[in-house]
This record gives C-alpha cells, sequence and structure tokens, in this order.
C-alpha cells in the first residue's frame, strides 16, 4: 500500500509544528507495513479556507493514482466543513483510495469506518436541510415585514439609453458608459422598440 500523508496546521513556527501530525502518521504506516508515497503539508493556512495549495495538490495526485491510502492525524486538519469531508471522501472511495485519520480511529477500509462514514454523510444532510429551513423561514419572516426579496431594481434611465442608441453607439458603449449590464441595456432599448411600435398600432 502506498500512502499519502495529509497535514496542516494555522500558524506555521514553533507553535505548531506539522511534525508532530507527521510523525505519529509516519509511525502509524510504518507498523502496518504501508510504503509513504508523499507528504502533503498546508502550514499557515486557515482550515475554513476553501484554497489549501497541498489538499488541491493531494487531490489532484489522487486521480493520477500516486497512492493507495490517504492518512490524515484528525479529521479537522483535513475537512473545512461537514460537506467538504463527506465529498472528498466519496472520491476517494470511487478512486479506491483508502481513507485513515488516526485521532478519530477512522478507518475506511474497514466495515466499521464505512459505518461512521455513512454516518457522516448523514450528518451532512442534516446540516443541509437545516440550512434550507433557516433560508426558507427568513424568507418568509422578511416578506412578512414587507421586504423585498431579490435583487434591487436598478433605475435605469431609458431615455439616456435611446438618446445614445440614436447616436449609433453600441449596447457595449452605452452598457460600460452608464454602468449597466449589457442585458439591461439590450432588454431596455427591447422595451421601448414594443412600446414605440404598440402607440404607432394605436
Amino acid at each position: 500500500m502506498r500512502a499519502a500523508i495529509y497535514a496542516r496546521v494555522s500558524k506555521s513556527g514553533h507553535v505548531q509544528d506539522p511534525q508532530v501530525q507527521t510523525r505519529e502518521i509516519r509511525e502509524y504506516c510504518e507498523r502496518r507495513g504501508w510504503q509513504v508515497a508523499g507528504e502533503y503539508v498546508d502550514a499557515g493556512v486557515c482550515g475554513a479556507k476553501d484554497s489549501r495549495p497541498e489538499l488541491n495538490r493531494l487531490m489532484a495526485d489522487a486521480h493520477r493514482r500516486r497512492f493507495d491510502a490517504v492518512v490524515v492525524w484528525k479529521l479537522d486538519r483535513f475537512g473545512r466543513s461537514v460537506r467538504h469531508l463527506v465529498n472528498a471522501l466519496a472520491e476517494f472511495e470511487s478512486l479506491n483510495i483508502a481513507f485513515v485519520s488516526l485521532s478519530d480511529n477512522l478507518d475506511l477500509s474497514t466495515a466499521s469506518g464505512r459505518l461512521m462514514f455513512n454516518i457522516i454523510g448523514a450528518m451532512a444532510e442534516f446540516e443541509r436541510e437545516l440550512i434550507r429551513e433557516r433560508v426558507r423561514a427568513g424568507l418568509k419572516n422578511a416578506k412578512a415585514k414587507g421586504a423585498r426579496i431579490g435583487r434591487p431594481r436598478a433605475n435605469v434611465d431609458a431615455s439616456q439609453i435611446a438618446r445614445l442608441r440614436a447616436q449609433g453607439r453600441s449596447i457595449r458603449e452605452i452598457a460600460d458608459e452608464l454602468g449597466y449590464s449589457r442585458s439591461l441595456v439590450h432588454k431596455t432599448l427591447a422595451n421601448g422598440e414594443s412600446r414605440d411600435a404598440a402607440t404607432a398600432a394605436t
């Protein structure tokens, strides 16, 4: 078995040393007779960050099948959130890559580990449902208080748009000059043409 080691510390320096994590993981791999195929260490990186250079490299190497297992010291060193953790573990499972977290006694190569993974997945789904319910309740409450839901309407100067268009300006030029989106300029011009056609018909 070729194992990849992943470690993360929030602060680089003597206060938090990734060697504390990697040393234990190396000893674990040695006990199991696994070969360490690579070490991926994010030092001075907050766990909530979407982009972690070494984690990104690890996931890319996983798809290149450069190792058969990923070993971490603790789940919170690896996952940004329950959802991220579940998605990453599902990705490893699809690639037939084992995942081990030492401190959490989680080993997805075992039946008990796979059971724990299913529990974590259920927790992630529960978390998503709670968030959806909070959002729906918040929107309902805001509507009840008379708040407008959605993007605020832009105050469009249709006459100025029409004047610039009559001068031969392109939709892109009008949008850039007035600070509108091109789709809004196009829609305003189309509505103006519709109104002119309706007036001419009467």
